[in-house]
Formats: structure tokens, C-alpha cells, sequence
């Protein structure tokens, strides 16, 4: 059991997220950056779907109240256990009475706390991730608050190294994978969608120029600012179903890109997708910083997933012996 000692607004508890709703009006909700929340569960050696804390509003601090283990992926949020810092990307036992306490990050947006067993909170619709707009999952359907206590579900897995262990983070582990950033840009690939021709006088600005991730953000979307685009003519839509990653164009001409808590219909033209894949880049992007999109295709985005879910492969492969050679 974990007790909330200091938190801000919009922390929750998240796992990989509710699917199947969407028909009725219920968000996928979930983690943001699935690549850090997957790998927090496998150091622990949790099911990869257990239930996290993610933290997006800093400082955050918790208080142990049984011994556990814990892995704290994500941002560089400069973690600290009693006071001593944590590598990033890292995972260790905690005993009864210790604290943790995560900063703004150096670098990236959100952070993520994994624990032994996962957070155990109520399933609702197959996920205890909190739906915010609903008002339901996670802890009632609202974000943490000082004073909240948590309890972890049971662990069977061995005890971490008396040490501790880490990995390296995908950005480093598979920098070969992903475009790399340049002058500050985080560049994220995108697949044209449905209304890209209407757009066709501003398409090469669309891909050139960078995007400033909008204050006006959150886990619904990111708001891009920058020179507008335009279609070629108005046209009457229909609604449509959305998925994180669309990338619709509003009348003001400045693209919103939907993500986690993604509204489940829309009806603005949509220009590009970005790929699943490159979700997780975006997350860890903080209000202020900015992107540019690169045109891709989905052979291309077939094959970025083969590679993170070889990374994945060789993360399972190489923490399981260490947990074995423990010798419980």
C-alpha cells in the first residue's frame, strides 16, 4: 500500500486503457507513453497491463506503507528515495516507511510509477484506468489527492537485485528507430488521412514548419500552434469516430492532434494520422516545445512496431535471468 503525501492536479492511476466503448461515448483512456509504462511493468515482472500511477503535474510524492518493489519510468523527473536520487529508467525494492519523491522533469513530460503487483483498484468496463471526463475508474474517477492510500495487488515475482537494476530508455535503446530531433524539434511521423487533398495549397508548410505544443493541452489533445493551413473549400461533415493520433484541423487553421482521452466523434477535416507508434514521443513532449511532422506510410509503421516489439522481447529476455540468479 502506497500513501499519497504531495501531488497535483491530473495525476491518475492508468493501465493500457478501456477498448470497445468508443460505440457509446467512452473514451480509450490509458497511459500516454505505453513504451514506459510497459517496461516499468516488466522490470517488476508484472502482468505488462498492471495498473500505474502516471505523473504529469510535479512535485508528487508518495509514502511506502508495506515493503515492495518499484520501477519509475518516463520522464527524468529526478526521483529521489529519502532523499537520494534514483537512476532514470530504474527499479528497486522500497521498504515500509520510505518515501519517494519525483521534480519537474529535466527532460519529458510524464513519469510513471510502477509497483509489485500493480495498482489495485476497482475494474470498470475491463480497465481500472481513470476516466476523467467520465468521472469513473482509477480512483473514483478523479485524480489523486494528498492523503489518498492505494493498495497493490499481489506480487508473485522474485525481489529486485539488493542494488537495484535499470534499462535504457527506447530513446536510447532505439534511436536507430526514430527520426532524430534537430534544433529542439521532435519530429513524429504522420500518414495522411482522409481530407489531406482539400489542404493541398499548404501541404508542404504542413510537413515543414514547426508546430509549438499549445499551454491549451492535455490528455484529450495537443493544441499545435503556428501558421494556419487552410482547405481549398468548406465542406459539410459528418461526424466520425476518432483515435489518438488524428490530426484534425479546426476553422482557425491550427491543428489539433487527439491522444489518450480522445474525444470519441468528431467533425473537422483531418489532414494526417501520426503513427501509433511515435504516440509515446509525443507524450513525453511538453507544453512550450514544439514538433514537426515527416510523412510516412504504414509499411513504415509496420516495421517500427516490429522493432519496438523486439525491444520489448529483448527487455523480457534480460530482466528475467537477473530476477532468477537472485536465487528466491
Amino acid at each position: 500500500m502506497i500513501e499519497i503525501v504531495k501531488t497535483g492536479p491530473l495525476n491518475t492511476v492508468q493501465d493500457a486503457g478501456r477498448s470497445g466503448f468508443r460505440d457509446i461515448g467512452v473514451s480509450v483512456s490509458g497511459v500516454m507513453d505505453p513504451l514506459a509504462f510497459r517496461a516499468g511493468n516488466i522490470l517488476l515482472g508484472n502482468d505488462e497491463n498492471a495498473a500505474c500511477i502516471e505523473v504529469q503535474m510535479f512535485p508528487f510524492k508518495v509514502r511506502f506503507l508495506a515493503d515492495t518493489s518499484i520501477a519509475v519510468t518516463g520522464a527524468d523527473c529526478r526521483t529521489k528515495l529519502d532523499g537520494e536520487e534514483l537512476p532514470p529508467w530504474w527499479a528497486c525494492s522500497v521498504r515500509a516507511g520510505q518515501e519517494l519523491e519525483m521534480q519537474f522533469p529535466r527532460s519529458g513530460a510524464r513519469s510513471y510509477l510502477c509497483v509489485a503487483g500493480g495498482m489495485d483498484v476497482p475494474v470498470v468496463m475491463g480497465s481500472r484506468s481513470t476516466a476523467l471526463r467520465g468521472g469513473f475508474g482509477g480512483t473514483d474517477g478523479r485524480p489523486l489527492a494528498k492523503n489518498d492510500r492505494l493498495a497493490a495487488g499481489i506480487s508473485f515475482t522474485s525481489p529486485l537485485p539488493a542494488h537495484g537494476m535499470g534499462i535504457e530508455p527506447p530513446q536510447v535503446a532505439l534511436a536507430h528507430v526514430f527520426p532524430t530531433s534537430t534544433e529542439g524539434l521532435v519530429q513524429l511521423r504522420a500518414i495522411p488521412a482522409g481530407e489531406y487533398a482539400l489542404f493541398e495549397a499548404d501541404l508542404p508548410r504542413f510537413w515543414s514548419q514547426p508546430w509549438k505544443v499549445s499551454l491549451h493541452s492535455n490528455r484529450t489533445g495537443y493544441r499545435l500552434s503556428g501558421e494556419p493551413v487552410t482547405p481549398s473549400k468548406v465542406i459539410e461533415m459528418r461526424s466520425y469516430g476518432l483515435i489518438p493520433g488524428i490530426v484534425q484541423v479546426p476553422p482557425a487553421g491550427e491543428p489539433i492532434i487527439q491522444l489518450a482521452d480522445a474525444n470519441t466523434a468528431g467533425g473537422y477535416p483531418k489532414i494526417a494520422g501520426i503513427i501509433e507508434e511515435d504516440l509515446w514521443r509525443l507524450a513525453q513532449v511538453q507544453p512550450g516545445q514544439s514538433i514537426q511532422l515527416v510523412k510516412s506510410d504504414a509499411r513504415e509503421a509496420i516495421a517500427v512496431a516490429r522493432q519496438i516489439n523486439q525491444w520489448f522481447t529483448r527487455l523480457r529476455d534480460n530482466v528475467m535471468p537477473v530476477k532468477t540468479a537472485i536465487g528466491f
